[in-house]
């Protein structure tokens, strides 16, 4: 099929209208309801479904993989124009909340390579990369799957974007089920502190539809329409920071064909020094950070239906039992941390900070507040606020990862880059139980 822009407005139209479909779902069908199922996720598999992966019924073009690509360079580039760094006292909460993300997430990468390189690899023959598929599926979601997929496609493993999609889209599944599950157990057994029944939810939670009395402004305009639309402008600075970041790595991988970049991590670079600028220039109060956040929910939920969408089953056909035993056991890894470790490191809320972790652990910020908010509508365990400033640290260890695991494992350092990662993570949880925030004391709810 040759591309042209009718090929895009036909892919976004159809991706649209089954996001369309996907939301009037889950406002009217109860079961999709009870599972917390996001329209976005609904999207991509009848995209997946209907598409020519399966049934052909829809003229879907072969390049959603690219536009997950595209997508998620307009997120992280957009990133450092919403995101905070104030610092605030009593900031023991925030060293534990740091320590506790910190931790898992350079362990849960360890688990993962080491699991497919020592272990799964000495079975099946199997790229050395492999077991990375289930970190950055699950800790990053569809958006970080997208990211080292196109990474590693440039160092010639191109399955590597399927399996990390398809460890996203399991990672995100079973981040509400098993969070559901959680949440009914802990709110048995006493150890919720807000929620007593689980019964007891708003029904905006469960359908998606915010009441009328309920909705909040989406954004100020910062410009008359006369001159140029306030969306127009922040989406303006979006897209340049993303071509930007595309230039960069250009012109990175051509002086240094053994680094390449991916765009993402420029894009982020771009963002962080675009925002600076802003700032001397005193002119940051014509962005809109509430309008830009929104821009970037919405290219996260079409980031996730065309991310669906670009799975090749045949690849996942190719390694379905490999993948399923990497994936069960980061599953069953990541559950015992979130909750073994999270119990003893906090000394309040602890069961809420745990759900919290363990949907953004094996989904999606947005599927880790979701969960949040059934345990803590009123956001008075304060967990939001310790992780934004715990996470002005952790981004840049996350976009590292990303950013150098394709490296590593292209020029033969992938075993290294493994031990870095353990290592850092079990030297975070030792400064922990120095510092007295990793005990054997179990937290009371």
């Amino acid at each position: 099929m040759n591309f042209t822009p009718w090929t895009l407005l036909i892919d976004v139209g159809i991706i649209s209208a089954l996001l369309l479909l996907g939301k009037l779902a889950r406002a009217r069908l109860p079961f999709i309801q009870r599972l917390f199922i996001p329209p976005s996720l609904l999207a991509g598999f009848c995209a997946l479904l209907l598409g020519p992966e399966v049934l052909g019924w829809l003229p879907l073009s072969n390049n959603t993989g690219t536009y997950a690509g595209i997508l998620i360079a307009l997120v992280f580039g957009a990133l450092p124009l919403t995101s905070t760094r104030q610092t605030r006292k009593g900031g023991d909460h925030i060293g534990r909340m740091w320590a506790y993300a910190q931790a898992g997430l350079l362990l849960q990468w360890a688990l993962g390579g080491f699991a497919g390189l020592l272990l799964l690899g000495m079975i099946w023959p199997l790229n050395d990369a492999f077991g990375l598929a289930m970190p950055s599926g699950f800790c990053g979601g569809h958006g970080t799957a997208a990211a080292i997929g196109e990474a590693f496609a440039k160092y010639g493993m191109e399955e590597m974007l399927s399996l990390a999609m398809t460890a996203a889209t399991v990672g995100i599944i079973a981040a509400v089920v098993i969070g559901l599950w959680l949440i009914k157990w802990g709110s048995a057994h006493g150890q919720t502190t807000f929620l007593n029944k689980f019964t007891d939810l708003p029904e905006e939670l469960q359908t998606g539809i915010v009441p009328k009395e309920k909705r909040s402004s989406m954004g100020e305009a910062s410009f008359s329409a006369i001159s140029l639309d306030s969306m127009t402008f922040n989406f303006g600075v979006i897209a340049l920071i993303a071509l930007c970041g595309y230039g960069i790595s250009q012109l990175i991988a051509r002086f240094y064909p053994a680094l390449m970049l991916p765009v993402f991590s420029c894009a982020f670079i771009v963002g962080l020094l675009l925002r600076r600028a802003f700032d001397l220039t005193h002119t940051r109060q014509y962005l809109s950070p509430k309008v830009i956040g929104h821009l970037c929910g919405a290219f996260t939920d079409y980031l996730v239906a065309f991310g669906v969408a670009s799975i090749k089953l045949t690849v996942v056909a190719r390694y379905v039992v490999p993948l399923a035993l990497l994936l069960g056991i980061g599953l069953l890894c990541t559950l015992g941390y979130v909750l073994w470790i999270g119990r003893r490191i906090h000394r309040t809320c602890w069961f809420e900070k745990a759900i919290f972790t363990w949907g953004w652990f094996t989904g999606t910020m947005a599927m880790s507040i979701a969960l949040l908010r059934i345990v803590d509508p009123d956001t008075r365990s304060r967990c939001l606020d310790d992780y934004a400033y715990a996470y002005i640290y952790i981004a840049p260890v996350e976009i590292a990862l990303v950013t150098f695991a394709p490296v590593a494992f292209a020029n033969g350092f992938g075993g290294g880059f493994l031990t870095l990662c353990a290592a850092a993570g079990g030297a975070i949880l030792l400064f922990a139980v120095l510092k007295g925030w990793l005990t054997k004391k179990t937290a009371k709810p």
